[in-house]
């Protein structure tokens, strides 16, 4: 299932996208709220983290870290996965809702779960107020963001609603549901940074868990890292990367292939509608680039939609006529 409290790397992923709006140059995506939510105290803790060679050992609140002495390491690790699948998850998310808010319509609900959503600043930048928002995360985290909200004296959206989860005790469906999340509408969610911590059988209960618990109208999306992340002949800076995730209590697992990915949706009535391997992901986020980011070698983009009830007898039907035809 889904960590159940905001960890070390889902903070770096913060991180990268605070300092890439701050200091970046040809965006790749500008959360321009990243820092403000993420909080001067944290933003420094995760610099220092990453001058002192991932030791938390060595963070001090008394020390300040400098930008030039984190910038090799930030863009070699830190930055590239989280600021490509937050493009990828904002273009489809976009998608999604367009088809609900067409010309020739008067604009219908949606509900985007943000699974682990830690700093995420989706609600306070998004401009369509037919998108409900439902952050789940650990009663922790959350409270710490809530306090961050309160401290920047920003108006929380009435379209975002919190859904404090601890998986030691809690139900994902039973929690939702019991803030207002509406199964009869479409949905769309994110579940990032997650499977690369999460054995294939484990990733597959949260895929499991959305499926039954939304429409088919609905999507969902994640990244995952593939087979090649524990080999013996991955590139290397993934086998560094995943020494660092292992020194920070967080172990990568030995990831999954694109068969395994669509046999685990499949059998939960999902299927890919839109997959970016690496070579895409490169294209489509880091092409003429100057500042030597670039896709990470292992890492996948997956958006599924749901499978149609109607579509799926309808072709049973006509495979058993067709059967019938033939006898």
């Amino acid at each position: 299932m889904i960590e159940n409290q905001e960890s070390i790397t889902a903070k770096l992923c913060s991180f990268a996208r605070a300092f890439h709006s701050n200091f970046g140059e040809n965006k790749i995506f500008d959360d321009y709220l990243a820092f403000d939510l993420m909080g001067k105290k944290q933003y420094e803790e995760m610099g220092q983290l990453i001058e002192n060679g991932f030791d938390v050992t060595k963070i001090s609140s008394k020390k300040w870290f400098c930008a030039k002495n984190i910038r090799a390491a930030l863009y070699e690790y830190i930055l590239p996965i989280p600021l490509s699948r937050i493009n990828f998850a904002q273009k489809e998310l976009a998608g999604f809702a367009k088809k609900f808010n067409s010309a020739n319509s008067a604009g219908k609900k949606i509900q985007y779960v943000i699974c682990g959503a830690g700093m995420d600043s989706f609600a306070f930048r998004n401009t369509n107020e037919n998108i409900y928002v439902f952050e789940i995360d650990h009663p922790d985290t959350q409270e710490y963001k809530k306090k961050r909200i309160q401290e920047l004296e920003w108006i929380i959206p009435r379209n975002l609603t919190f859904v404090p989860v601890d998986f030691t005790k809690d139900s994902l469906k039973e929690k939702l549901l019991q803030n207002g999340f509406n199964p009869n509408l479409p949905t769309f969610t994110a579940i990032l940074g997650v499977s690369y911590y999460l054995t294939l059988k484990d990733f597959e209960k949260t895929l499991k868990i959305v499926s039954e618990l939304t429409n088919d109208e609905s999507r969902i999306i994640f990244d995952f890292p593939d087979q090649t992340t524990l080999a013996p002949k991955a590139a290397v800076r993934v086998k560094e990367l995943a020494e660092i995730t292992a020194r920070l209590g967080e172990p990568m697992v030995k990831g999954f292939s694109k068969h395994e990915i669509k046999g685990a949706l499949r059998r939960h009535s999902l299927k890919i509608e839109t997959y970016e391997r690496p070579a895409d992901i490169q294209k489509n986020y880091f092409s003429e680039r100057e500042d030597n980011l670039k896709a990470f070698e292992n890492v996948h983009f997956v958006a599924a939609a749901k499978k149609k009830r109607f579509k799926t007898k309808g072709l049973l039907l006509l495979q058993r006529t067709i059967a019938a035809i033939k006898i």
